[in-house]
């Protein structure tokens, strides 16, 4: 009776640690952040008058969809009455 002995090609474990370690470097690789100067401008302020409007309209769009969505009607009323 003979017994067959088979061992691995010494390639294939250099290839799966290269792979490995190539892994490793990707995964853990930190690269510079990059950033790029932006000028901070001031929004500018919203009316009262046309928040006003805005919230007026929410109201309307709320009463529109009372009898299809309520629970869409009352989200509209919720929203409007944040200011």
């Amino acid at each position: 009776m003979s017994t067959a002995t088979y061992s691995q090609p010494q390639s294939y474990f250099v290839d799966v640690s290269n792979a490995a370690r190539a892994f490793a470097a990707a995964l853990f690789a930190a690269r510079e952040r990059q950033f790029v100067a932006q000028q901070v401008t001031a929004k500018p302020a919203v009316s009262p008058r046309a928040k006003e409007k805005s919230r007026l309209k929410l109201f309307s769009l709320a009463r529109e969809y009372e009898e299809v969505a309520p629970s869409l009607s009352a989200e509209l009323r919720f929203l409007a009455s944040r200011g």
